[in-house]
């Protein structure tokens, strides 16, 4: 395959470099574009635009594939535990039997958090979002650990992403424990770490914890599902972030920000609502099926289709499963969970549906076993950003050693041309 590509503008021709990745994914370089036509390219919301190389996930939309580090979404759900997957995504391979043991027994380490946080936490309003509540603690976690990340220091480096990922799912579960008027909890040095954060969230005190494991299950799934998904908003944001090199903290805060959104990370929270929405005009889910389908109607079918994936959501046809399984285990009975499963079957089954692959996506199941694990739809964003975590810490570290150039997307001017200043009394 020709390396080149000539672009012609006005009759002169300029050279671009072809760039062919692993999986032969082929981008046109313009990097240079500007300094030798003084041109730039504009691609609202970077929708076809690479911004950096990137050996970390492999995603194609058209085809429903999802790999991380080469590994199959598929294989690592169903037989991963998240701590392996996490190790994978930062450090490149599936650790070890020892990796694996030091990274966890490091994890419990460093999972203590300065009593002066659990102040700043209990300054929030119980009506505070939970979102904003982490975004603002993991930033702050800066404080007590103000000391700039060594990149060329292999032990500074394993610090800092070890120090994330031992105190950002007590900070989740501090959250979520807060928001429910339970006292804030530890956990238990001697659960992995899945199971430990399933004790840290759901255990009362006034009764023995009894850990359930169809939950930890599905927890363990949903947590690998969400732990990276290649250049999305929170991902990029963390990856510009850095790219001032601004610390870990700092660039996960932003991402966890950026999560927030409605159209990203908040879509399993739009799903929940929908559905109360639904139960509240009478639970009919035919009307709503009809409502989705015409094209004047406002209703807009949360949980269907997904940005990237053309054919199906891989992640979604493992969830399901859980989701299955959870609602069993647990016995729920829930007319909202009813609504869900009603909108299921006919969307799987109306050929207006089929014919455009409007097919349940990750975030509708992962709302389903929230609501089931009585998780406020509230929270269901930091569990997401839970899951996100290896996946952002993955896109910092390369970032930082790639030495990437800080981010600084340009822009055409649609403003007004030069004018003159006219005095405040003749305007």
């Amino acid at each position: 395959m020709n390396n080149k590509a000539t672009l012609n503008i006005n009759n002169k021709v300029h050279d671009l470099d072809l760039i062919t990745g692993s999986e032969n994914e082929v981008a046109l370089d313009i990097s240079k574009l500007r300094l030798d036509a003084n041109l730039i390219t504009i691609d609202a919301g970077f929708k076809n635009t690479g911004s950096c190389q990137s050996a970390i996930t492999f995603l194609d939309g058209e085809k429903g594939i999802l790999r991380y580090r080469g590994y199959s979404i598929e294989e690592l759900a169903n037989k991963a535990d998240f701590l392996e997957v996490a190790y994978l995504l930062i450090f490149g391979e599936l650790p070890t039997k020892q990796q694996l043991e030091k990274l966890s027994d490091d994890i419990k380490e460093r999972s203590i958090i300065d009593e002066d946080l659990r102040i700043i936490l209990n300054s929030y309003p119980k009506s505070a979002h939970p979102m904003g509540i982490l975004s603002s603690l993991t930033s702050g976690l800066v404080a007590f650990d103000p000391s700039a990340v060594d990149i060329d220091d292999d032990e500074d480096m394993y610090d800092a992403i070890l120090n994330l990922l031992a105190k950002i799912p007590v900070l989740v579960a501090w959250v979520y424990r807060r928001r429910k008027g339970l006292p804030l909890e530890y956990g238990d040095t001697s659960l992995g770490y899945v199971e430990n954060i399933a004790k840290m969230m759901f255990q009362r005190p006034n009764k023995e914890y009894i850990q359930n494991q169809t939950v930890v299950s599905a927890l363990n799934k949903l947590l690998i599902l969400h732990a990276d998904h290649e250049q999305n908003c929170s991902t990029s944001t963390v990856r510009i972030v850095g790219s001032s090199y601004a610390g870990l903290f700092a660039s996960v805060s932003a991402g966890i920000s950026a999560l927030w959104g409605r159209l990203h990370g908040g879509a399993n929270q739009a799903v929940i609502e929908m559905l109360e929405a639904i139960n509240e005009d009478g639970g009919d889910t035919k009307k709503y099926m009809s409502k989705a389908k015409d094209k004047s109607d406002p209703f807009r079918l949360m949980g269907f289709g997904h940005r990237v994936y053309k054919n199906f959501d891989p992640r979604a046809k493992i969830i399901k499963v859980a989701a299955d399984e959870v609602l069993k285990n647990l016995g729920i009975d829930d007319p909202i969970l009813d609504i869900a499963k009603g909108l299921e079957k006919e969307a799987l089954e109306d050929q207006y549906f089929v014919d455009r692959k409007l097919y349940p996506n990750v975030d509708f199941y992962s709302g389903i076993i929230y609501k089931a694990l009585d998780i406020p739809a509230e929270m269901f964003t930091v569990m997401f950003a839970l899951g996100r975590l290896p996946g952002w810490v993955a896109h910092w570290r390369e970032m930082r050693l790639r030495k990437e150039p800080i981010g600084r997307p340009r822009q055409v001017y649609i403003g007004e041309n030069l004018r003159s200043f006219s005095d405040i009394n003749s305007r």
